[in-house]
């Protein structure tokens, strides 16, 4: 084969000098310069898989075994050194890991950022010294200090590793089931990329998605909800490797894991490579190559391992599973692995057959040449391709997204906010082709599927529109890894009552400060009949709690538009968009004001004199709150009503700003908001009022949930005038 790619690149060069020198014209001249560039890439990339395949059979060179057992020491040694950590999951796996790592994985430890590597996640996070592990020795930013101060204080090798792109670490893992999931949606984003920028001669995104995961992971449903969804959606680069040691924290699983995991998975739609021995290296090579050679399906690797695998007292059993081997058990592992090192040393034979440095920056400068010749053949779709992965908005886009509001503004439309959603979908979409997204089976109640949305199949991924099915947890969590992969602003629906199924995933994205755009509709009493199984109560409160989740309660089109803008625009965490079933009114504003909306926080009526009483309110209690305003003005009594989409992004203001849009000197203060009331005293303060709800709903039309529960002008009103005569 080796033969046939050279004689291939023997040819195309002669041909494209041909070209070049036969005819004056510079198209042919381009044409030279795509064709050597297509095949000079190719040929490079079989000419390093067949350095790797012969390595390991090198002269001189460090047994497989030996490269495996590099990573046992490390790992054992860590997790004794901190007197905490799970030594069992890096001992059991590491001869996978070194067979993928060394013959199989494209990437490049000099730049971690490399847009076309592969993805590796590891599901299993407990085995966190695993990855450390693997970083550590093939070339990544990550030091043996580092490695000896593993789940110590501001160190990067946290006890599960905790997404940081310049170190490798593709994604935050820990909560199981959540990392394969990520999994799913990177893979998912590479094929949907790959299906809107190759072309033929041009595979400029061309990589896989790999993930190790445990018993853990697929107990958890969440594995379930992704795992279904990926076989229907036939991600044929997604390659799982299942650490089949029927050990888990209490022991043996046989007691509480009896499933057939092949035959569930291959009702999914995936390859199952059964029964594969994950200490025999190649076996696990070989099953490789099957799950490579399949395009159309991903593939579950199961490796039938020793958990602790080298530990002679303790392998096999849950006592390697969550603490420390032991003192003892540390230096009987040595002696059964033949590893004669002291803690923390790698010789040097051993060190310069893992460094993967020369290997990768002659992968990527590859897929760079190749790059470039796209940029020749395809000068539009390369650019739109640099500023998507670079994550950068259209040239223009301020300018765009500012006429697309002033429009909405004009039509002053009275409607639900998931209707005004839709609009500013409508309107910011076709300047977004990386907004990319779905519903949990609700898409006709979110509204999340705009005028320009196709639809993602297994058969064609070209499209940015997903139906993600009843999996609000999975779908969440593959937006994730949508937004990790990059290339795409993912956004997915549900109704916010069942945001709690998603939650863990919710914290991830919070916790990682990744951009996901959360679109919850029917939030509050106001979704009616349904009844208190569907009505948000303590809901936005609890996502407010959230550190570094932005949640917006919009009360009309303009402010959803402003804050479909801002998350959008936000890089640095995901946002929650709370909406209403119910229509609200449009609310006037000047254009100081509009602009005033992105600060979370600002005056929307004022009173005529310095106001008496202050009405804050957010939602579909905005209208509320005017209301009672203007009635309150027709008695002699002065309100200033308040609107707060967004309580974080306003007290992230200057305080000057929050002194005048909420003056110290006016304690007469009255919230008015559908759900719980917890989070609002300390606007109210002592000497104020917060109209709320502190139980559950009822099933009853929305007009009499709202009277019933006291969010009426007259309750509003009577509120405001008992404080302000106080």
């Amino acid at each position: 084969m080796m033969q046939l790619v050279t004689i291939a690149g023997q040819f195309a060069a002669w041909w494209t000098a041909r070209l070049a020198a036969s005819a004056k014209n510079p198209e042919n001249a381009r044409l030279a310069t795509v064709i050597f560039a297509v095949v000079s890439h190719n040929e490079r990339r079989q000419a390093q898989k067949t350095s790797m395949s012969q390595q390991a059979n090198a002269a001189g060179q460090p047994a497989r075994r030996d490269l495996a057992n590099a990573i046992r020491a490390l790992s054992m040694d860590a997790v004794q050194a901190a007197n905490s950590g799970h030594p069992g999951a890096p001992m059991g796996m590491a001869d996978i890991a070194e067979v993928l790592w060394n013959d199989y994985l494209k990437h490049n430890p000099a730049n971690p950022r490399w847009p076309d590597r592969d993805r590796f996640v590891l599901s299993n996070g407990h085995a966190s010294m695993l990855l450390y592990s693997l970083l550590h020795l093939t070339g990544y930013d990550v030091s043996m200090d580092e490695l000896r101060n593993f789940r110590q204080f501001g160190q990067r090798t946290a006890g599960h590793p905790e997404y940081e792109p310049e170190m490798g670490v593709e994604t935050t893992t820990g909560p199981l089931g959540q990392g394969v999931t990520n999994a799913v949606g990177m893979a998912l984003a590479e094929k949907m990329l790959a299906a809107r920028f190759n072309r033929e001669g041009f595979p400029v995104v061309d990589h896989r998605t790999w993930v190790f995961l445990g018993d853990g992971c697929l107990m958890e449903g969440i594995s379930h909800e992704a795992c279904s969804l990926a076989g229907t959606l036939k991600l044929g680069k997604l390659i799982a490797f299942y650490d089949d040691n029927d050990i888990s924290i209490d022991g043996d699983v046989s007691g509480w894991f009896t499933d057939d995991t092949p035959g569930r998975f291959e009702s999914y739609g995936w390859q199952v490579m059964r029964d594969v021995d994950g200490h025999d290296s190649a076996a696990v090579a070989a099953a490789i190559d099957a799950a490579t050679a399949e395009t159309g399906k991903p593939t579950l690797i199961c490796c039938k391992t020793v958990i602790g695998y080298g530990a002679p007292n303790k392998q096999g059993s849950a006592s390697t599973h969550g603490a420390p081997l032991g003192e003892d058990e540390v230096a009987a592992a040595r002696e059964a692995l033949g590893w004669d090192y002291p803690p923390f040393e790698i010789p040097s034979a051993v060190a310069t057959a893992w460094d993967a440095r020369e290997r990768g920056a002659s992968d990527e400068a590859a897929w760079a040449e190749l790059l470039g010749a796209y940029a020749t053949a395809h000068p539009e779709l390369a650019k739109e391709f640099g500023r998507r992965i670079n994550g950068e908005l259209p040239e223009g886009w301020a300018s765009f997204a500012d006429a697309a509001i002033a429009r909405i503004d004009a039509a002053g439309a009275n409607m639900a906010t998931r209707k005004a959603s839709l609009v500013a979908l409508d309107a910011f979409a076709p300047e977004l082709p990386e907004l990319a997204g779905g519903s949990a089976d609700l898409t006709g109640s979110n509204l999340t599927k705009h005028a320009d949305s196709t639809v993602v199949t297994g058969d064609d991924a070209s499209g940015n529109y997903i139906y993600f099915g009843v999996r609000e947890f999975g779908m969440t969590a593959i937006c994730n890894g949508m937004a990790l992969h990059g290339g795409i602003i993912p956004y997915s629906g549900t109704f916010l009552v069942f945001s709690d199924y998603a939650r863990n995933a919710l914290r991830m994205a919070a916790l990682m400060q990744i951009q996901q755009i959360l679109v919850y509709t029917h939030d509050s009493i106001g979704l009616g009949e349904d009844g208190p199984t569907h009505q948000p109560i303590e809901h936005v409160a609890s996502l407010r709690l959230m550190p570094n989740m932005r949640v917006w309660r919009p009360c009309d089109t303009v402010e959803t538009a402003v804050a479909w803008r801002d998350a959008l625009e936000r890089r640095d965490g995901p946002t929650s968009l709370v909406l209403t079933r119910q229509g609200v009114p449009h609310q006037p504003r000047d254009a100081e004001q509009i602009g005033s909306i992105a600060r979370g926080g600002y005056v929307l009526r004022d009173s005529a004199g310095d106001p008496d009483a202050i009405l804050i309110a957010t939602g579909s209690e905005v209208a509320l709150a005017v209301a009672a305003a203007e009635r309150l003005a027709a008695e002699g009594i002065g309100a200033r009503v308040v609107s707060m989409p967004c309580t974080s992004v306003f007290e992230s203001q200057a305080a000057e700003y929050q002194d005048a849009v909420l003056p110290p000197a006016v304690s007469a203060r009255v919230v008015v908001e559908a759900g719980a009331t917890g989070g609002w005293w300390r606007y109210a303060g002592s000497s104020g009022e917060v109209i709320g709800i502190d139980c559950f709903g009822k099933s009853a039309p929305a007009g009499e949930l709202f009277e019933h529960f006291g969010f009426s002008v007259d309750n509003v009103v009577d509120t405001t005038k008992s404080i302000v005569t106080k």
